[in-house]
């Protein structure tokens, strides 16, 4: 079921039905009155083979299906585009027209991909509706960042239908099961952070962010709100994930107290520990026979130990990682005292084991609880094994809660 919105995006839609309709779906849809002044039923009925529906008080559409049956019929419900304003409706059950009606009479899944201008979008209301429909279950593709119809940049534009068509297959072929964080709010940390040294040059180290951006989109599939706060990386931002770039350490923590509150907060960013404790304001240059650069260090904020530290708004389970390359375990179970950190994953980066920023990890899961050592794997792999970890602990202690309670 296609729940068109009122937006200027509403054109793909007609993209996304011949998709769907090409992979094998059938798609009944149904057109919002705001919806209606950019695409017409007609379009809409000839590329879907199936008649549309508008009208919450059409007597013949209730005789032959209901609203309530019409929500029901269909194994998936996707709003495309969600407008801020269907997203407001949404979060308050609000149902004055046919497709709200469907929306909150179904007991199917339900996916949105949002399309709004940019201050709409990071607007505390928007952002406030985001986390109380992903609490409810719903799921997000999108929104993109680019140029907007409105002439503003920003995250809001709508996710492209390859990628709609792509978040409705893995919601159809998984089904509920494989939703375990469907509710918790999931903040990374990723890539390397760059200290500069003067405007061309800078400290950094090898982190690829490969590990941190895989982590994101692996708890986005199962079904968490992410937050993905990375630092300079050649990557994509992943699909589902409210995504925050920044380059130094000190942009890292702020960023990072700003998306809380959160459940769960993983710190697999290589933060640099130290910056130069004055950037130069034009290029230094080299000169013959000139003495070499005085370049004098101060220490960089420590991110997972100030979240660690925490007595307000602490997440309940604080992760981090420590690349290593000598007494892996060791060094990474000092760590997880003195940083006050619940987990550390830590990652054998010695030359026998692998290279910083590769596509293999070696990691030793050190908790309270001893340490445990994963075979070696792909990142994504070792993403998905930790989603379903956080999955199990956030469940058993909701349990413990209620219980208790």
């Amino acid at each position: 079921m296609l729940i068109v919105g009122g937006g200027i995006a509403a054109y793909k839609a007609l993209e996304l039905i011949r998709q769907l309709r090409a992979k094998g779906a059938s798609v009944r849809c149904i057109l919002t009155a705001g919806g209606a002044e950019f695409v017409t039923a007609l379009s809409l009925s000839s590329l879907s083979g199936d008649k549309v529906y508008g009208d919450l008080f059409n007597l013949t559409d209730e005789a032959e299906m209901g609203h309530i049956e019409l929500s029901r019929d269909a194994d998936l419900l996707v709003v495309a585009p969600a407008t801020a304003n269907l997203l407001a409706k949404m979060t308050s059950g609000i149902a004055d027209d046919l497709a709200t009606t469907a929306l909150l009479a179904t007991d199917k899944p339900v996916l949105c991909a949002p399309a709004m201008n940019v201050r709409m979008w990071l607007h505390p209301a928007t952002q406030r509706n985001v986390r109380a429909l992903r609490a409810d279950g719903v799921s997000f593709v999108g929104p993109d960042e680019g140029d907007m119809a409105c002439g503003e940049f920003g995250p809001g534009r709508l996710a492209e239908p390859p990628a709609i068509v792509e978040a409705i297959g893995e919601m159809l072929a998984a089904g509920d099961k494989a939703r375990p964080l469907a509710g918790t709010r999931v903040l990374v940390t990723s890539g390397p952070t760059h200290e500069p040294i003067d405007p061309v040059r800078y400290l950094a180290n090898r982190s690829s962010g490969k590990q941190g951006h895989a982590i994101a989109a692996a708890c986005a599939r199962a079904g968490a709100e992410v937050v993905l706060i990375s630092g300079p990386v050649a990557l994509p931002d992943p699909q589902g994930v409210l995504t925050i770039h920044v380059e130094t350490a000190r942009e890292m923590l702020t960023a990072t107290e700003e998306a809380l509150p959160a459940d769960v907060a993983i710190f697999a960013a290589a933060v640099a520990d130290w910056r130069p404790d004055r950037e130069g304001d034009a290029k230094i240059k080299k000169t013959q026979g000139a003495a070499t650069p005085d370049l004098s260090l101060t220490e960089n904020p420590d991110i997972l130990a100030t979240i660690g530290a925490r007595k307000k708004a602490r997440p309940k389970l604080v992760i981090g990682f420590a690349a290593e390359t000598n007494d892996v375990v060791a060094n990474a179970t000092a760590k997880r005292t003195r940083k006050g950190a619940d987990w550390i994953l830590a990652n054998d980066v010695s030359p026998a084991s692998g290279v910083m920023g590769g596509d293999l990890n070696t990691i030793h899961l050190v908790t309270a609880d001893g340490v445990e050592d994963w075979p070696r794997m792909g990142k994504d792999a070792v993403a998905d094994e930790l989603a379903q970890r956080i999955a199990d602990a956030i469940g058993d202690r909701r349990t413990a809660g209620a219980v208790k309670a």
